[in-house]
């Protein structure tokens, strides 16, 4: 939160849910675009109760659509690259919430395409958005030719969870705990921003989960 906040962001801080206690991955329970935000549908039941405080909050900044039952999804699953919506088809998500992200999103000209993965938990391990242009990938993970024309950087072997990024204010937020992968990012020009994320790693958590960073403008 802090990085967020020293990287010029206004942070907004929701109330603690003891009852809910993997609520502190915040990203789950929305998709935030520049239209409109989607409540997402968690796969996890314990889960489900999350997007109630999520939808009253984000209702300042944007009109919400919902994704309904019995479609499931995570929004860790959910790569945004300008008008291309990628979906991951985890244990999380399914591809009747591509069907439903398609629909409500179409009026706004986005495509939705649903992509296969494995060994992670959500699509944002495997891959995530560096610029508009370049993409942050563990392969073994997701298979790269899904995202077309997009520049890879492949995260060094030896760091197969390195694939999370933040791209945030010309800046690049990037966990400390994997300095090859760090070195490709600079090599690419990108300005990191490090941050240490050892108890979040400890439940796949990464920079992008915690927070749902958009502009209010």
């Amino acid at each position: 939160m802090q990085t967020l906040a020293d990287l010029g962001c206004d942070v907004v801080e929701l109330p603690a849910e003891p009852d809910l206690p993997d609520s502190v991955f915040v990203e789950d329970t929305a998709v935030v675009l520049p239209e409109v935000a989607v409540i997402t549908r968690p796969g996890a039941d314990s889960r489900k109760p999350e997007t109630a405080s999520i939808a009253q909050a984000l209702t300042p900044y944007r009109p919400l659509v919902h994704i309904e039952a019995p479609a499931t999804l995570d929004g860790g699953d959910v790569l945004v690259m300008g008008r291309s919506i990628f979906v991951g088809l985890s244990t999380r998500s399914d591809r009747r919430a591509v069907a439903q992200l398609q629909e409500r999103l179409r009026p706004f000209g986005y495509s939705v395409t649903g992509v296969p993965l494995h060994g992670c938990l959500h699509l944002k391990s495997a891959v995530t958005r560096v610029d508009d242009e370049t993409l942050l990938i563990n392969d073994h993970w997701v298979g790269a030719g899904h995202f077309g024309a997009y520049r890879k950087i492949a995260v060094d072997a030896a760091e197969p969870d390195a694939a999370n990024c933040l791209p945030l204010r010309g800046r690049v937020v990037y966990a400390e705990a994997f300095p090859r992968t760090r070195e490709k990012l600079e090599r690419h020009g990108c300005a990191v921003v490090t941050v240490a994320l050892d108890e979040l790693a400890k439940a796949e958590g990464a920079v992008t989960c915690c927070s749902l960073v958009f502009d209010t403008g």
